[in-house]
């Protein structure tokens, strides 16, 4: 048991330094010179990155941040796969994989938005939760990703289309009949990616919130 669980300390550690890793912060550093924390929102995320760098460097920040989240999961998939034949005294129970798969993206998730990297500042978590459930759960992720472009379609408020997507993942889970591993990283999740938005919430309110393409005229936000 000591053995398994140690394994399973490594798996979530792995995962959340892989999540950890700031893309959004080095291609501010390697284009522009610039800590992207100190520009905009304060985010090192995609959205952050689009106002200050342009639409390439946003689009690759996207994707990288959607694959640190693929890949926390794939950790986990590619430890069952290839593990017995390795080691197979120290296999990991199967029904442990489910759980594992819900903690490990969790972790990448955390590691996003507080990468070690950068004194545990960072995104919002959305791409990379998003890439998490491509991995977790196909249909599910196609769900949230529809409530989340079509909220952005009409609103022109990624912020906006985030909130909703991180309410939706829950709704989808049920729908799909997911494991309960899978449904209590969608409500975890979904409530730590409300929070990351809480001042984006206070400017929806204020009706201040910018819009694709517009400037943010408040100060940089806190990460913290």
């Amino acid at each position: 048991m000591g053995l398994q669980l140690a394994l399973s300390g490594a798996l979530l550690i792995a995962a959340y330094l892989l999540g950890s890793i700031p893309t959004g912060y080095l291609a501010g550093r390697w284009l522009k010179g610039i800590d992207i924390r100190e520009q905009g929102s304060g985010s090192t995320g995609a959205t952050n990155v689009l106002r200050n760098l342009g639409k390439g460097p946003a689009i690759a920040v996207l994707l990288i941040d959607l694959f640190k989240g693929v890949g926390a999961i794939a950790l986990v998939y590619a430890f069952y796969a290839f593990a017995p034949t390795f080691a197979p005294t120290s296999v990991l129970p199967v029904t442990w994989e489910s759980w594992l798969v819900a903690g490990t993206g969790f972790a990448a998730s955390i590691g996003h938005s507080k990468s070690v990297w950068l004194n545990f500042t960072g995104g919002k978590s959305v791409a990379t939760s998003l890439g998490v459930l491509f991995a977790m759960s196909l249909p599910v992720a196609l769900g949230t990703a529809a409530v989340f472009g079509t909220v952005i379609a009409f609103s022109r408020i990624v912020s906006l289309g985030s909130i909703a997507g991180a309410i939706a993942v829950s709704v989808w889970m049920l729908i799909f009949k997911q494991p309960l591993p899978y449904l209590i990283f969608a409500i975890a999740g979904g409530i730590y990616v409300i929070w990351r938005h809480r001042s984006n919430i206070e400017r929806l309110l204020a009706g201040t919130e910018p819009q694709i393409g517009q400037k943010l005229s408040t100060e940089p936000e806190q990460s913290s």
